[in-house]
């Protein structure tokens, strides 16, 4: 018996009789999940995707069982991760755009006013944060202090960094909509 790459017969069996079922599925997955992602070009990146989690996988029973219906999971698992994360990062892109202060020249009476008043409930949802937490979303938003600066600063991981200003990020816009509704 020849061995290729560390992998035994028996593993290179389970792999063509996984690129077997995968092929004989591949249109129907692609047709499957387009209208998940939004068109066939992302439909076709997905399904390469799901291809290689599905080799990847350790034989357990769904996999043994019901290698077809456990590739449409797959599928539909990745393309709803992704349609989470783009949701996440649409609500971050607003965040961020509401936040952000556009330079102008002068801003009129009216337009001052309602700043200030957005500066004040955005003072008031900071203070009901813990310091720390507060203290981590002005190292960064308002000193432009990276993660791992204010990790440094407050002691923590960059990653604790990022998730505490994160949280308070999510809280003023909470604060803000509230207002607002």
């Amino acid at each position: 018996m020849k061995m290729t790459a560390g992998r035994s017969g028996a593993g290179l069996q389970q792999d063509n009789g996984r690129l077997r079922v995968f092929l004989a599925h591949r249109a129907a997955l692609v047709d499957y999940a387009a209208p998940l992602v939004g068109g066939r070009a992302q439909a076709e990146d997905l399904v390469q995707e799901a291809y290689i989690r599905f080799v990847e996988q350790k034989a357990d029973a769904d996999i043994l069982q019901q290698p077809a219906s456990y590739l449409y999971r797959i599928v539909r698992n990745l393309a709803m991760d992704g349609l989470r994360r783009l949701a996440a990062e649409s609500r971050r892109d607003r965040a961020r755009a509401v936040i952000a202060v556009p330079e102008a020249a002068a801003p009129s009476p009216e337009d001052e006013l309602i700043h200030r008043d957005e500066l004040l409930h955005v003072r008031a949802a900071l203070a009901e944060l813990a310091p720390d937490i507060r203290r981590a979303f002005e190292l960064h938003r308002l000193e432009g202090m990276t993660f791992q600066q204010i990790g440094a600063i407050l002691g923590v991981s960059h990653a604790t960094a990022h998730r505490m200003a994160r949280e308070a990020m999510t809280h003023v816009m909470r604060r803000l909509h509230r207002r607002t509704t």
